[in-house]
């Protein structure tokens, strides 16, 4: 089952311990995208400049994402740049030029409102519901946010959270949209705000659902999922997006939608994450099998299990 996603498209600039690589393809959709890819039929909302050549969109086409929906504009792409120091879990923002990006508006092809599954990566909230709004049949909605929405668009953002059915964002956002220092108060929160489930990631440490009861049935007994030890992290950006994408991807794959699906999906957004940290940009996601998904898919099953 197919699933839209509206995000940025972007380039990145990045330093590491590792290296540096100067204006490499980026943004939220673009690692969504190529993360679910390996699962379901991706669809793409985002928009480019002038400067976003035909080998830059070939990455996409390859993994079959449709472009439909990539608006272009006069002018430069979203570019972003950073640097991450011994401490991976957090960057440095050198600079942050939005060019075309700051007047997106989201426009939904004819063509993709028949798609089952939606994903509002982190832009305004304000476009986000605009999104959702266009997209009212769909089975389920995803969505993602950040310290600058929480902070500065607070009415809106609560507005659109009503429209989401599974919230992904990390601790300190979750603690910071809440008002609340203690994780299990501040998911049931912000569950309360609208989403019906909500995954919190905790970086290089995992992540963990925690459930509502009006969709997802059985309480809120959360589950966590560990994070897979690796010998190098060289480019952590895109790892939340990518997890991002393999959570959504693998729940479109499948019929029904249920905690134990979701349980799943917690170890194939794991995976699809730890693969988009082993190079620079999401050079590694763009040519992976799915033998190699499933066999690191199964490495997370066992780090759950004593025997």
């Amino acid at each position: 089952m197919a699933i839209v996603v509206v995000g940025s498209v972007a380039f990145d600039t990045i330093q590491s311990p590792f290296g540096k690589a100067e204006k490499i393809l980026g943004g939220s959709a673009t690692y969504f995208s190529l993360a679910a890819s390996y699962f379901t039929d991706v669809r793409i909302v985002a928009v480019v400049g002038e400067d976003f050549g035909p080998e830059y969109e070939s990455v996409l086409r390859q993994r079959g994402v449709n472009l439909d929906g990539l608006q272009r504009a006069a002018g430069l792409t979203f570019h972003w740049g950073g640097e991450y120091g011994e401490n991976v879990n957090e960057a440095k923002t050198h600079f942050t030029h939005l060019n075309v990006f700051e007047k997106f508006q989201p426009q939904i092809p004819q063509q993709y409102l028949d798609s089952q599954f939606l994903f509002l990566a982190n832009i305004d909230p304000i476009l986000q519901a605009q999104v959702r709004r266009q997209m009212r049949n769909v089975r389920m909605v995803g969505g993602d946010t950040m310290n600058f929405w929480i902070n500065g668009k607070r009415p809106e953002l609560l507005a659109t959270l009503k429209l989401v059915d599974l919230l992904l964002i990390n601790d300190t956002e979750a603690k910071m949209l809440a008002g609340e220092a203690n994780l299990l108060r501040a998911a049931n929160k912000v569950m309360a705000m609208g989403p019906k489930a909500l995954v919190i990631k905790h970086g290089e440490y995992g992540a963990t659902i925690f459930f509502g009861d009006r969709k997802f049935g059985i309480g809120h007994h959360p589950f966590r999922a560990p994070a897979l030890p690796l010998d190098e992290v060289r480019d952590p950006t895109g790892a939340g997006d990518s997890f991002a994408g393999g959570f959504m991807g693998y729940i479109a794959s499948q019929e029904e939608l249920n905690r134990e699906v979701l349980k799943r999906a917690m170890f194939y957004g794991g995976v699809m994450g730890s693969f988009a940290v082993e190079r620079f940009g999401p050079e590694r996601l763009q040519n992976l099998t799915r033998e190699e998904i499933d066999a690191r898919f199964e490495v997370f099953r066992e780090l759950t299990h004593l025997d």
